[in-house]
């Protein structure tokens, strides 16, 4: 099924509305700033490149005060230089903004010595290229980034999908564990995203991984719509054998599946995930971490209009689980 935004506005009862969404969005968001459970976010290039224009967005039409930070300018964050680290320190203090964790291409690379997993990416990960004997100076540089931003959590993966992990998962357990130990040492939290590209892509594999290395500051990035994506269930199953108390940030999209097996993007509401039960749930066991609106979709056109559908979605599905934001 295919969507517009024309027809996902008719669908969430908008119609008409569009042009009066920002300040709507805005004195909703006025209203639940105080109140909000979670540190409501939005990944900046999801919105632009552009990032003043990201920030003036996220902070004067969607009011929030929480930014999560990927690539900006056509480059990857942990790739700017000290002027353009410097020149984003003082947009996101101009717009109030505070950065939820860096959003790093940490270990989305091939397992050395493993066969290349035929999910192997050669493109650019959000205009980043980092092989495996890059990564510990790129975590090096996402420790720097973490402490010039004023956050205490970096996002990483877990190296693209093997067709069979288990003669390499010790070995990749223990980078990671080594990983989060190296954070420790500054203070701070590194969280693993569940990606359906990489060998950690599920709930009961999230859970099996966060057994394996028990370290409290190694945390999970938990995204629904990933797992969707690969499984073409709701969160329901993969969430509920988490722990609770290791999920560091989430990450919201929409998901729809199609009759190939395959999947498509969607708005927030508008997918198989279950946003209304996930983020009740969210809230009932204790979470209180970054909620971040990472996109994808992009049906309204251009990737800013996707996301302000996108947006008010997310901003209806928190209302519709009566949660003010």
């Amino acid at each position: 099924m295919g969507y517009t935004r024309r027809s996902v506005l008719a669908g969430l009862g908008l119609a008409g509305l569009g042009s009066a969404m920002p300040s709507l969005l805005k004195h909703a968001a006025a209203i639940g700033a105080n109140t909000c459970p979670f540190r409501l976010a939005v990944i900046n290039d999801e919105i632009t490149q552009d990032f003043e224009k990201a920030c003036q967005i996220v902070a004067g039409d969607f009011g929030l005060r929480w930014i999560e930070l990927r690539s900006m300018w056509d480059k990857n964050v942990t790739a700017l230089t000290a002027k353009e680290v410097d020149d984003a320190k003082k947009i996101l203090d101009t717009h109030k903004l505070q950065v939820t964790d860096i959003a790093s291409p940490l270990f989305k690379t091939d397992w050395p010595g493993a066969p290349r997993s035929p999910l192997s990416e050669t493109r650019d990960q959000f205009r980043a290229d980092f092989d495996a004997g890059a990564q510990d100076k790129l975590l090096e540089r996402c420790i720097s980034l973490a402490r010039t931003f004023g956050t205490d959590r970096i996002r990483c993966f877990d190296f693209w999908r093997l067709n069979d992990q288990k003669p390499y998962r010790a070995a990749i357990n223990a980078k990671l564990r080594q990983a989060a130990e190296r954070c420790a040492k500054d203070d701070l939290i590194l969280l693993l995203e569940n990606e359906m590209s990489c060998n950690t892509a599920t709930g009961e594999e999230s859970a099996a991984l966060l057994k394996a290395i028990p370290n409290r500051n190694f945390m999970l990035n938990w995204d629904p719509g990933n797992a969707a994506a690969l499984t073409g269930t709701s969160y329901t199953t993969g969430y509920h054998v988490l722990p609770k108390d290791r999920i560091g940030h989430c990450h919201c999209k929409d998901v729809v599946s199609k009759p190939d097996h395959k999947y498509d993007w969607a708005p927030v509401g508008s997918g198989m995930v279950d946003w209304v039960g996930q983020v009740q749930d969210l809230q009932r066991d204790g979470f209180h971490y970054g909620l971040s609106l990472e996109t994808h979709w992009r049906g309204a056109g251009t990737p800013e209009a996707s996301t302000r559908v996108s947006m008010d979605g997310l901003r209806r599905t928190l209302t519709k689980a009566g949660i003010s934001c």
